[in-house]
């Protein structure tokens, strides 16, 4: 691939996969590693993609998949429920609508395991077999860690978006 169209490609994804490793990964640094991981990733493996309408979909799989790495690394996703705790209160200057951005900024504050499965179930659109598959966990601990995201996010929404100030 010549370097510019490497460029062109880097320029018109760079964007989007770094959001995507924004969702799953915290640390700054992490999430740089990982996008420079997946565009090197992308270049050298360039000639397994099949289908060229399907490449964004390519990248993105490769990219979720560095992040996954990462997360293995340092999550425990066979933790019971009762240890799962939220990890900060995030706080909201004003009462307003929850945004799709607001949502995201709220996995930020539940724990890696369920945050990482409820991008993979909600966002990506993964079966928990597939989800089990990559995090090497069993279904039923993806569907549990689903269960303790939504639970987790549902407290935060209703905490901090629909109760009112006393």
């Amino acid at each position: 691939m010549h370097r510019d169209a490497q460029r062109q490609v880097y320029e018109y994804m760079a964007p989007k996969l770094y959001r995507l490793c924004k969702r799953y990964l915290k640390k700054e640094e992490e999430i740089e590693e990982a996008l420079a991981d997946s565009f090197f990733t992308i270049f050298t493996k360039l000639d397994q993609l099949k289908e060229a309408y399907a490449f964004e979909a390519w990248a993105r799989r490769i990219t979720v998949n560095h992040c996954l790495a990462t997360i293995r690394k340092e999550t425990n996703f066979n933790m019971y429920l009762d240890d799962v705790k939220m990890l900060s209160q995030p706080s909201v200057d004003e009462l307003n609508t929850l945004e799709e951005e607001d949502l995201l900024n709220l996995l930020n504050h539940i724990p890696d395991g369920c945050k990482t499965v409820f991008n993979l179930f909600v966002i990506e659109g993964y079966a928990h077999k597939e989800i089990a598959e990559m995090l090497k966990i069993s279904e039923g601990t993806s569907k549990s860690q689903l269960n303790a995201a939504k639970t987790k996010l549902k407290e935060l929404v209703n905490k901090l978006y629909y109760q009112k100030a006393k």
